[in-house]
């Protein structure tokens, strides 16, 4: 289980209360407005269309970072003047019981949740109208227009649409203790169900095996996905978000694996990439996974606060244009004149990373910082997220990002944009490629800390030799 031990325990044995009332308090102060009332909705069930089929639910990250409640149908409030959080559940329907068991009462959410008051959802129209009528000149807070109850039943002189969502960004990005152990847990949980593909990979006949081996192993440890499982063989790997997974392994070179678990709406986001057989398949595929392993490496060990993110980004093409120069990949150009060109986007098409929280692709405030006109070449921003981006701020302490580099040889990508483009197809040498397609692609992502002093690395998952070690060991135990 790795640093189970570091987590924050009450005596019954799970985390402390999701600290609610001090992230109500820290977008409050955010808003600047001692008036303020904020009113958050969270995810209701319901079905689909044309069905009495649930859709898989969801709750409102918004909602559960001022509530730390995974229950749907509610709502809150916080009022900043009276220092308020209110919670509002559905009433207990003995009628659906039966279906689908009950909600909490308003005692088990007091007792479970960081509250000041929990009430049923049919208070919450006349809680809302007395407090208007208190409050004439203070301001409604809501995320988006569709979120302001309905007319006849409340109507605040002023209401802010626009102000609440950047504002709750700008906390989230910044995670506090609680939060970072859940995302430690949830790494714990993902390292789990790595493992268990790597002890058993070998037994595998298709891809949809090492998704369901993944799924499974979270299953059981109780935790969910944070995004579909990415399991991409051969040239699937070279597929950033490949996920069919319903392919035959035979024949295939390695696996990139990108899965991660969640755990009580934290995600992590983990990728490995490994030999089916336990050994270097090919030279091919052991140099392009020591070159990511060395990009990967590099950009981790300078990861500190005042740090600019784009400058790892940037670092990790330098690397990758060293590497595949030294292969014969790249050629005719120096390491300085490929990144200028953007030449090593063709192999590195992505940012090197993004936030990472109650999203896998966590927020960051872009309406409050400068913008800069990129002017970096090895920058696609229709590829890159916060705070793989020109416009974001250095790195702090408390943020969480992922760092990912990876060299991918997408067939259809390379004949169809880079080598038929006569500034990069100089300088690509397409006659050793073919040697290179079967590998498909190599990435390695870690969740990252950025501490006061560096980093922590916040993911346990084995890589490299020791995942090589558990492939063997798995194979000898069956």
């Amino acid at each position: 289980m790795g640093q189970t031990e570091n987590i924050c325990m009450d005596a019954a044995g799970s985390l402390d209360k999701y600290p609610a009332k001090q992230h109500a308090q820290l977008v409050a102060s955010k808003l600047d407005d001692p008036d303020a009332l904020i009113y958050l909705l969270g995810q209701y069930d319901f079905t689909i269309e044309d069905s009495d089929m649930s859709k898989t639910w969801r709750q409102r990250r918004y909602f559960y970072y001022c509530s730390g409640v995974d229950v749907p149908d509610c709502c809150l409030t916080y009022d900043a003047k009276q220092d308020e959080l209110v919670l509002y559940i559905p009433e207990i329907k003995p009628e659906r019981v039966l279906w689908s068991g009950r909600g909490p009462t308003i005692q088990e959410a007091k007792d479970r949740y960081d509250v000041d008051d929990v009430r049923l959802n049919g208070d919450l129209f006349g809680d809302l109208n007395t407090w208007a009528g208190d409050n004439v000149d203070s301001t409604f807070y809501i995320l988006h227009k569709d979120h302001k109850p309905q007319p006849e039943h409340f109507s605040p002189h002023y209401i802010d649409n626009r102000s609440l969502l950047p504002a709750i960004d700008a906390c989230r990005v910044i995670k506090d203790e609680h939060e970072i152990q859940l995302i430690r847990r949830a790494n714990e949980k993902t390292t789990i169900a790595h493992t268990s593909v790597l002890s058993n990979i070998k037994k595998f006949v298709n891809e949809s095996q090492i998704e369901g081996a993944f799924v499974n192993a979270c299953i059981v440890e109780g935790a969910k996905q944070s995004y579909p499982v990415i399991a991409g063989s051969g040239e699937n790997a070279g597929m950033l978000h490949y996920i069919k997974n319903n392919e035959p392994l035979e024949g295939r070179q390695l696996v990139c694996l990108d899965a991660g678990a969640e755990w009580k709406c934290y995600a992590s986001d983990v990728t490995r990439t490994i030999p089916i057989s336990g050994t270097w398949p090919s030279q091919e595929a052991k140099d392009i996974y020591g070159i990511v392993n060395l990009m990967q490496s590099a950009c981790i060990a300078k990861m500190a606060p005042g740090v600019k993110y784009l400058d790892l980004h940037i670092l990790a093409h330098e690397i990758a244009a060293q590497g595949l120069l030294r292969l014969g990949i790249l050629r005719g150009a120096s390491v300085e004149e490929l990144v200028r060109l953007g030449t090593t986007r063709a192999f590195f098409p992505h940012g090197l990373g993004h936030h990472l929280g109650l999203e896998v692709h966590d927020v960051l405030n872009l309406p409050i910082l400068k913008y800069e006109q990129s002017t970096c070449a090895v920058l696609d921003t229709a590829k890159s997220l916060p705070p793989c981006t020109p416009d974001n701020p250095n790195l702090e302490e408390g943020m969480v990002v992922t760092v990912e580099p990876g060299i991918y040889f997408s067939r259809y990508e390379l004949q169809r944009i880079w080598l038929a483009d006569p500034k990069h197809a100089k300088h690509i040498n397409k006659e050793i490629l073919d040697r290179y397609y079967p590998v498909g692609g190599v990435r390695i992502e870690d969740d990252i800390l950025v501490t006061g002093q560096g980093y922590q690395n916040l993911t346990t998952t084995p890589k490299g030799e020791e995942a090589l070690a558990l492939i063997r060991e798995g194979s000898a135990g069956c």
